[in-house]
């Protein structure tokens, strides 16, 4: 099946064997650009929708090859990789590249056994996927000709035309919901969640069973009885599939050096509060 050439989407990760995205072994396609700024992103080059350069310095043995090759010598950067052909050790990267669905599609089917063996399937996260509509849209429906499972990643924040346009593709959403109440989301993420929260509530009734809601649990954000109970609320008497509670986790804080920012400071929650946050959801 072809499909056309000139539409493409920045991707800057496809991930085998993930058993952390939907049921079963996954391949996941990650896709770069997001219109939140969680405080708390694991992925901050998931951020930007460009190609960007990372410089691991924990890598750099100071051989200098990077700046020879560079035709720049790394004063400016226009992503031209000479740097990353030559850096030994790998301390150099360029995060992002273009892809048509039918670059993406090759990637996915090399897995296909697996998924048939273990119920998997592929899934499109971000960043934000929702934000490439009609790309997403596209790949889905190849993806479900070829007797691929579906699922999509998503934070919501998007016209629900977005979600009119991939539902008859999908066949399970990953719903993100970080906070209930508005003035925490925002100060949370940069943005309020009044059409996130009523985009869940329209897509449940469209999509009932198929929807699982994720709930990052970050101490010193949303890691609290209140704001849980509050969020749990909202979610009841929504057709789901379930809730899954992720904790806060600290494996992407060496990206944020890599871009030169500053990472972020919160602490991973106990198993005490995990478990105490199970319950309340489990009631």
């Amino acid at each position: 099946m072809q499909h056309s050439k000139e539409l493409t989407a920045t991707i800057f990760d496809i991930e085998r064997n993930s058993y952390v995205d939907g049921p079963g072994i996954r391949t996941t396609v990650f896709f770069k650009g997001c219109n939140l700024r969680c405080a708390w992103c694991h992925n901050p080059e998931s951020q930007s929708t460009v190609p960007q350069m990372m410089f691991y310095k924990n890598k750099c043995s100071g051989c200098s090859k990077c700046k020879e090759k560079c035709p720049n010598a790394l004063e400016t950067c226009d992503l031209c990789g000479k740097c990353t052909m030559y850096c030994p050790h790998d301390a150099r990267e360029i995060c992002g590249k273009e892809y048509t669905v039918n670059q993406v599609l090759r990637e996915i089917v090399k897995d296909k056994s697996f998924y048939e063996n273990s119920g998997g399937g592929v899934t499109f996260s971000g960043g934000e996927c929702m934000l490439y509509p009609d790309f997403l849209a596209e790949i889905l429906a190849a993806c479900r000709a070829a007797g691929i499972h579906t699922a999509v990643d998503t934070a919501g924040n998007v016209p629900f035309s977005h979600f009119e346009q991939v539902m008859p593709y999908t066949d399970l959403f990953l719903y993100d919901i970080k906070a209930f109440s508005e003035d925490l989301h925002h100060a949370g993420t940069g943005v309020g969640n009044q059409r996130i929260l009523e985009n869940l509530t329209r897509l449940s009734s469209a999509f009932s069973g198929k929807i699982l809601v994720r709930i990052p649990v970050i101490p010193g954000f949303n890691a609290h009885p209140d704001e849980m109970e509050k969020i749990a609320a909202f979610l009841r008497p929504l057709g789901l599939s379930g809730v899954e509670l992720l904790p806060y986790h600290r494996l992407g804080e060496h990206k944020y050096t890599a871009l030169e920012k500053s990472a972020p400071s919160y602490r991973i929650p106990t198993e005490e509060e995990m478990t105490a946050f199970r319950i309340l959801f489990d009631r």
